[in-house]
């Protein structure tokens, strides 16, 4: 741990290079350039790229927690630490050296890296090396030292010439507000006196004064980095921009490992004031989760479309690493979500993913989480009586209905198909722990919040039922609202035979003739006091619970479900509100044109919703002429009556 640290260290560029300046001095100092391990391009700077890597990101990748460079280098290479054509070259390098230096060493048997002066020794060592003469070696030679020099200086430079160009004096020692104040009016920043005051503020706080000085040297140049990218966003995003910049900054000033990534990689300063400018719920999210900022390093990464598959895979490799316990494997899980997610918040900033593709993308992220927490809890559960437990995770609400945000939490129940005595005590004790594995915070923060209130008998209920007790219940005291839900539930992790016989329930259970009468005047019942609990003051619109929202249109796809699918079968299957409320077109339950005019008006109510989540605007209430909601007031009075009175 003293050498693999738990965090992201990248004040180890800073030292390392260093390291080298010294090494290089006193190269110069005492003539040794033609050395070929500590002299330019030679065997020590390929070395420190390849450990520069795993002491900034050892403490959390396992596998670059081994020796030999070759195969520190084939690592970063697969795990797109270095690209395919970079370590070609290194690793060519680094072997045509090592043999030149065991060469050398052969030639009075001594520990040398030194080439040779003696025109004797060195003919002997172009021959041993299978050159013509020395010159063809010293060619070969030059050109691997060029190679490795150039990506030496790529990694290692101090990126100077990469920083955004800035000559604003708005932070300096002994600055007066209306001198920053006037800075930044040049600047076109419109609130420049509230902006001066801010950085007065942070520049006499006593947070700033406590740090150590490289960390005060680095705020020292970000701060006017950061002061002339936000002055070229649109006008009316400057200011907001810089102050959630600020916030950041300020949260992180004690980490110096921060404070060295963004002064190491200049290029990520744009990236992270286009988030700032685009979300301020992404910007506090940076800010609980810090970690986040090296997710900004590669664009191409970033803003690539997730591959499930592979990334559980990897997910799996380290959570089962030799030696990981409960506390890292939660930390590793947690640092997988956040990331994962940021990946996604970042191509949704970008314009880059429907809402509906984004819904998918976070449904399945939880998906594959909670089959690794149901896999590591059954592993170290301590009583249990077979080897796969018969168990299953069955999701309902915005997981169930794959329309998952980003803050959602997850509605659960657990379920169980075993017929061995101590099933129910051991199932228990199995749910108990994936609902604190998913729901209790670590130092990495939490995974998910879970609601289990939609279980049998609600919140007095078992945590857990069996398939036969779950089926009873369905079939004979369940309410109506619970067959609501049952539209939009499915199965997510665990056993495949008890989702399949969840699934037979579940279509059973919707296919169940119903009195239209009675249905229409439960759900209309139901929505009402669901209205009631949502008290709307204003004189806004309230995106969901209003009259023409997204909740009544929610209410009239599962009307249609429960009313019709013992005709229509097709409607039982959890295809989503769109797809049901298009398929109940179809089938000339509902006016198509009607149908479709409500299917846009719930993606934009969603797509409002969304934007407005994204920069904290909750709860989300718009003026009422900023949307059409006649389609849907239409379609409930067709439906349940006028406009859901009771």
């Amino acid at each position: 741990p003293f050498v693999f640290r738990k965090y992201l260290d990248f004040g180890a560029f800073d030292s390392m290079r260093k390291l080298h300046a010294q090494i290089r001095q006193e190269v110069l100092r005492r003539d040794r350039a033609g050395n070929i391990k500590l002299g330019p391009g030679g065997i020590r700077e390929i070395e420190f790229i390849a450990q520069v890597f795993q002491l900034i990101r050892g403490g959390r990748d396992a596998s670059l927690r081994i020796r030999p460079t070759q195969q520190v280098l084939r690592r970063l290479r697969e795990n797109g630490q270095l690209d395919v054509d970079t370590v070609a070259d290194l690793s060519a390098a680094y072997i045509f050296l090592r043999n030149l230096e065991h060469r050398l060493q052969y030639l009075d048997d001594q520990q040398t890296q030194d080439l040779p002066q003696n025109p004797d020794d060195q003919a002997r060592v172009a021959a041993a090396m299978n050159y013509a003469d020395y010159a063809a070696l010293l060619e070969q030679l030059q050109q691997h030292r060029t190679r490795v020099s150039a990506q030496f200086e790529l990694i290692f430079s101090t990126q100077e010439n990469a920083s955004p160009a800035t000559d604003v004096t708005v932070w300096y020692e002994g600055m007066e507000a209306q001198a920053v104040a006037d800075a930044l009016a040049n600047l076109g920043y419109a609130a420049s006196a509230e902006l001066a005051a801010r950085l007065m503020q942070m520049r006499n706080s006593a947070r700033l004064r406590q740090l150590p000085e490289s960390s005060r040297q680095r705020l020292d140049k970000l701060i006017p980095q950061f002061v002339t990218l936000c002055a070229a966003r649109p006008q009316q995003e400057r200011a907001v921009t810089l102050l959630r910049v600020f916030d950041l900054l300020e949260s992180i000033s004690r980490r110096a490992s921060y404070l060295a990534f963004l002064a190491e990689y200049p290029q990520v300063l744009h990236r992270l004031t286009a988030i700032a400018g685009a979300s301020v719920w992404a910007c506090t999210y940076l800010i609980q989760h810090p970690i986040l900022l090296d997710e900004l390093l590669d664009a191409r990464e970033i803003y690539r479309a997730p591959q499930w598959p592979e990334l559980e895979q990897a997910l799996q490799t380290q959570l089962d690493e030799p030696g990981a316990d409960r506390e890292r494997q939660m930390d590793v899980l947690r640092q997988f979500q956040h990331s994962q997610t940021f990946h996604l918040l970042a191509m949704d900033l970008q314009g880059l993913l429907p809402l509906e593709r984004l819904s998918d993308h976070l449904s399945d992220l939880a998906d594959l989480i909670l089959r690794q927490v149901l896999r590591l809890c059954w592993h170290d559960a301590r009583k249990k009586h077979r080897e796969h437990a018969r168990f299953a995770c069955i999701s309902y609400g915005k997981l169930g209905g794959r329309e998952l945000g980003y803050a959602s939490d997850l509605d659960l129940i657990f379920l169980y198909d075993d017929s061995h005595p101590d099933a129910a005590e051991t199932y228990a004790k199995l749910a108990q722990h994936i609902n604190t594995m998913l729901g209790s915070y670590t130092s990495a923060g939490r995974l998910y919040e879970v609601d289990l209130r939609l279980r049998p008998n609600g919140a007095s209920g078992l945590l857990v039922s069996s398939m036969p007790a779950f089926a009873l219940y369905q079939q004979q005291h369940a309410w109506m609202w619970e067959h609501q839900a049952l539209t939009r539930a499915r199965f997510s992790a665990g056993d495949a035979q008890v989702g399949e016989k969840f699934e037979v329930l579940r279509v059973q259970v919707l296919h169940q003739p119903r009195d239209l009468e009675a249905l229409r005047r439960e759900i209309v019942s139901m929505r009402q006091k669901m209205r009631d609990g949502h008290p709307n003051p204003s004189t806004l619109f309230d995106l969901k619970h209003d009259m023409g929202g997204m909740v009544d249109i929610e209410f009239m796809v599962q009307f249609l479900v429960l009313a019709y699918a013992d005709m229509h079968p097709e409607l039982a299957v959890n295809s989503g509100n769109l797809a049901l409320l298009a398929g109940a077109a179809t089938l000339g339950l509902v006016d198509t044109q009607l149908a479709a005019a409500v299917s846009h008006t719930y993606r934009s109510l969603r797509d409002m919703q969304h934007k407005m989540r994204l920069n904290n605007q909750v709860p989300c209430r718009i003026h009422a002429d900023e949307i059409d909601t006649a389609p849907v007031l239409a379609l409930w009075n067709v439906l349940l009556g006028e406009a859901g009175i009771v």
